[in-house]
């Protein structure tokens, strides 16, 4: 593969808080369509491609599939067929949290299961590191130093770059960003949820995370599919709301929809589809590093990718986007960051 001379050029790159690192205004999340249950080929195609377009980061966790640890296994062989010696030219992400094997070393903050987790990740990845290891979630039974101290040892052991946390309340990013610094490894970056239907990152934590010099990437900024153009004449058969999982057809209220249909008139005025201008808003905050998509097709992914093509917002724009931009009640992940 020759990937495009020009992928650097048309991607714009952000600085992760006050680090070193650049990452991509638009990274590939792995976390749907990468699993066992879809052909390898389409996802080796949704990789090279996304490489193309310049994007270098490509963000995966221990239990991303189904079943649990496909994603990375598939990730692992893309690396090793498609992107054979660009591994320097990569920033690739993972974390623990959530469940991942039965029993009580298979979930959570404890020291055990973090740095064995890694350990899987890299084995199934063929990587003898991470660019950055995530803590998933916070873990109310571990001391918060028990979690930061095995994310810290997995950098001393050299088996991660840089740490990050995921889905942390703006309190206990202070108190994880300040047990790091003790340790002498900075928290390179907190991974919230974020949309225009979900914005509970910004009364407190993106002022913290300023402050501290911390970099943000955000995930589900299209709110799992809501803010696209597939859910405004109800739910098509195959969608993610029509299937079990994590989007239920609950959230679909017809107060949600008219937000949806809102925004999507505003979209259309601003020569942009919904999921661009819903990208491009995540984007719009300077303390935003980067915001992560998913993709179930080449076409998909380009689509999103254009969303840098147009990312400034005027005050009126921004204004009657406020108007429609409001909760609802969709975050899943609200649980973790309310300790």
């Amino acid at each position: 593969m020759m990937p495009d001379g020009d992928r650097y050029a048309r991607m714009p790159y952000r600085r992760s808080g006050r680090s070193g690192l650049l990452l991509p205004a638009i990274s590939l999340g792995l976390w749907q369509n990468f699993g066992g249950d879809r052909p390898l080929e389409t996802q080796r195609a949704i990789i090279r491609r996304a490489f193309d377009l310049g994007i270098t980061h490509f963000d995966l966790a221990n239990n991303y599939g189904p079943p649990y640890g496909s994603a990375e296994e598939n990730f692992g062989r893309i690396l090793k067929s498609d992107l054979a010696g660009r591994r320097d030219q990569l920033v690739i992400s993972s974390k623990a949290g959530y469940d991942m094997w039965p029993g009580p070393y298979g979930i959570w903050g404890s020291r055990k299961y973090v740095l064995a987790s890694l350990d899987q990740s890299l084995r199934r990845m063929g990587l003898d590191y991470v660019d950055i290891f995530y803590s998933h979630r916070f873990d109310p039974q571990t001391p918060l130093e028990e979690t930061m101290g095995a994310l810290d040892t997995a950098v001393r052991q050299g088996k991660a770059l840089y740490v990050g946390i995921s889905s942390y309340s703006a309190r206990r990013t202070t108190e994880a960003a300040a047990i790091l610094g003790r340790m002498g490894t900075p928290l390179l970056i907190q991974q919230p949820s974020y949309s225009m239907l979900n914005r509970w990152i910004e009364p407190e934590l993106l002022d913290v995370l300023g402050e501290e010099g911390i970099g943000c990437i955000v995930f589900s900024p299209l709110a799992q599919g809501l803010l696209t153009d597939r859910y405004l004449n109800g739910v098509p058969a195959g969608s993610r709301a029509s299937q079990p999982g994590s989007f239920s057809q609950d959230m679909l209220t017809e107060q949600t929809l008219a937000k949806v249909r809102a925004l999507n008139q505003l979209a259309q005025r601003c020569g942009q589809t919904l999921a661009q201008m819903a990208l491009a808003w995540t984007l719009r905050d300077p303390r935003i590093t980067s915001t992560l998509v998913g993709a179930s097709s080449v076409a998909q992914l380009e689509q999103n990718v254009a969303a840098v093509d147009k990312l400034g917002f005027s005050v009126a724009e921004l204004e009657e986007i406020d108007r429609h931009a409001t909760d609802a009640g969709i975050n899943l992940w609200a649980a973790s960051s309310k300790e």
